[in-house]
């Protein structure tokens, strides 16, 4: 490893994840994603999709599956930047097409087009064992082994926190966790992990599986206790843009968690689609929404706010 590392995170949550571990000034370069700490906005941008992100949740599906039929990735790597920068490591993924830049993206671009060779460490998290493991294999990769153990001890003190402190003797209120809203899914990967630490019964998706797609009938009939309404890549005032899809489906208005004004919007974007450090905070989102009158780690209204038809 060289004395001076000069380090391309294409990943938002390994963004986080470097900050993490002591080594946000060694940060020359970011996805167009990437706002996490703060100051990394300043950095040059690295990628691009390859459509515009600004419609509506059924226009950015119908564009990405365009764009995937027409040509394989959905993002653009900005070769100009990348040589410029000439990173020693480069961060990316594996997992999903649609979240970020992929492994076999970057690959190809170091192979036929990029004259610097950065080391590539990708990351494939579908739970949160994974998402320890990941946080240890970029502390290996940029020379911050030991700050990566302390950190997932850290991490993981927190969410038994989170567990031990829950009211003994309630059943687990049955949640829906709505991924994307037209068309409809539910979250999946380590979101069903994060109800559960939190006290709650995931209703769709498993733990580790990709978020699958789901029919609107399949929410009706399961009378969810708590709708939790979180698009991967929307914030709070985006979501609640797109409530309009939910609130005109059939038997929206009969739905128990409706009825009992149990529909909360989730900042997505910010926390419960990165699998990084603050998936912590999600977890307490989650908490404070399944038992207000135990937990308030003070994300109302910046990480989540109830929702009321037409507000």
């Amino acid at each position: 490893m060289q004395s001076q590392q000069r380090i391309i995170s294409l990943l938002p949550s390994a963004t986080e994840i470097v900050a993490a571990l002591g080594k946000r000034s060694e940060l020359v370069g970011r996805s167009h994603e990437c706002d996490f700490p703060p100051d990394v906005v300043k950095l040059p941008i690295c990628c691009e999709p390859k459509f515009s992100v600004d419609g509506t949740s059924r226009e950015i599906d119908s564009q990405v599956k365009s764009t995937l039929a027409d040509f394989g990735s959905i993002y653009r790597l900005l070769d100009d930047v990348i040589e410029r920068l000439q990173p020693t490591i480069l961060i990316t993924q594996s997992q999903c097409e649609v979240c970020a830049v992929s492994v076999a993206d970057v690959q190809r671009a170091i192979s036929e087009r990029l004259v610097c060779r950065p080391e590539v460490v990708a990351v494939e998290p579908a739970c949160l064992d994974d998402i320890w493991s990941d946080i240890g294999r970029i502390g290996a990769a940029i020379g911050a082994e030991s700050e990566a153990e302390s950190l997932v001890v850290q991490l993981q003190s927190r969410l038994q926190g989170i567990t031990s402190a829950r009211p003994e003797g309630q059943l687990p209120r049955r949640v829906a966790c709505i991924e994307w809203i037209d068309p409809l899914m539910a979250a999946g990967n380590w979101v069903p992990e994060l109800i559960a630490l939190a006290g709650g019964e995931c209703l769709f998706g498993q733990a580790g599986q990709h978020s699958p797609w789901m029919e609107w009938d399949e929410l009706v009939a399961n009378q969810p206790d708590v709708v939790l309404v979180m698009p991967c890549g929307f914030d709070i005032a985006r979501t609640a843009d797109e409530m309009t899809s939910l609130e005109l489906q059939p038997g929206w208005h009969s739905l128990r968690a409706v009825c009992d004004g149990e529909v909360y919007l989730l900042d997505g974007h910010q926390y419960f689609n990165r699998p990084g450090p603050r998936l912590v905070e999600s977890a307490e989102i989650v908490a404070e929404i399944l038992h207000p009158n135990c937990f308030d780690f003070g994300h109302a209204g910046t990480g989540f706010v109830r929702w009321q038809d037409g507000v």
